[in-house]
């Protein structure tokens, strides 16, 4: 006797089941790529820093741009990916100063203590008080800002870079915000104090300084300042990955110092020598401070340069070559 076979299920029944399935397992689903989308995204950073990158001479890569459409249109998505870079700065940049909008009140009368609080100044122009106002919520949203602004063009840079060149830049990016916000520190409790009773006593008029003024004053310079403050790790991380050498540097820093007082000229409001001197002392110690650091960052690089070869010699097959020798 034979066996009957079973009936196939029907199609709509079919149907019927795996969407029932679906509908069930969706949820399970969504729990898991959530929980699984931070590890995900931390394997892709992981791999990303653990890249070589391609290695291309620049000459050759400018030579490529003019006859080969592929390099161009490489050429075209690393712009694109650099406008998508500084899209995402200028839209953090934005945020911060909304957000800096609830204490630009306290930072203002916390930077006019110097001339002993915001009744001291005075607001000629209608909108002298809302320009202020935004100046200063400007600086604060930047100091606020920067490690994510940082971490956007290295980024960006880091696509070209070695992993060790990668991991290098990746950890300045704390200290680079340490050291702009210490450069702000800096001019604030030093420089501020020093130059401002200079500027107000020069001569025997009267001085009724105007918030415009004394705020774009303040902020500009605390914000080049804090700028500056960046050239020793600027340095660093430059000689770590061979693009600087610490002997140049310590050749040409009569030129440096020359550079340096044109700088100061530039950003200090008179051209007199005790406000230039205040602004050219920090930034010729911080030359000096980066020649310093350029000799350990080269000293690093050799002996990392080194340590790789012998890896690299030491490896099985020359092993063996040895002893079978």
């Amino acid at each position: 006797m034979q066996k009957q076979r079973p009936k196939a299920i029907p199609n709509k029944m079919r149907k019927f089941l795996d969407t029932v399935w679906r509908v069930t397992k969706f949820p399970f689903v969504l729990i898991y790529n959530i929980l699984a989308f931070p590890f995900r995204k931390i394997q892709q950073f992981l791999n990303f820093l653990n890249t070589e990158p391609q290695e291309h001479q620049l000459l050759d890569t400018l030579i490529d741009l003019t006859k080969e459409a592929d390099a161009r249109e490489d050429f075209i998505m690393h712009l694109e990916a650099f406008r998508m870079h500084l899209l995402r700065s200028i839209v953090a940049l934005a945020l911060f100063v909304i957000g800096a909008f609830w204490v630009s009140e306290s930072v203002m009368g916390f930077l006019a203590a110097p001339v002993g609080g915001l009744q001291e100044l005075q607001a000629i122009q209608v909108t002298e008080e809302i320009g202020v106002f935004m100046r200063v919520a400007m600086t604060v949203g930047i100091a606020a800002a920067f490690p994510y602004i940082a971490f956007e063009l290295w980024y960006f840079a880091a696509a070209g870079l070695r992993p060790y060149e990668k991991k290098m830049g990746l950890v300045g990016i704390p200290f680079a915000s340490i050291l702009f916000l210490l450069g702000m520190a800096f001019t604030y409790y030093v420089m501020l104090p020093a130059a401002l009773p200079f500027l107000g006593s020069f001569t025997a008029i009267s001085q009724f300084w105007s918030a415009k003024e004394y705020f774009g004053f303040a902020t500009g310079l605390m914000f080049w300042i804090g700028i500056f403050f960046e050239f020793p790790l600027v340095i660093y991380v430059l000689t770590s990955i061979g693009l600087v050498q610490p002997k140049f540097l310590a050749d040409q820093w009569r030129l440096a110092v020359v550079i340096i007082s044109v700088l100061a000229a530039a950003i200090t409001p008179t051209v007199d020598p005790i406000n230039m001197g205040l602004v050219m002392a920090p930034m010729t110690i911080l030359y000096f401070i980066s020649i310093g650091l350029s000799y350990i960052a080269a000293a690093i690089r050799v002996k990392r340069n080194a340590e790789k070869e012998q890896v690299e010699n030491e490896s099985p097959a020359a092993v063996m070559d040895d002893r079978l020798g």
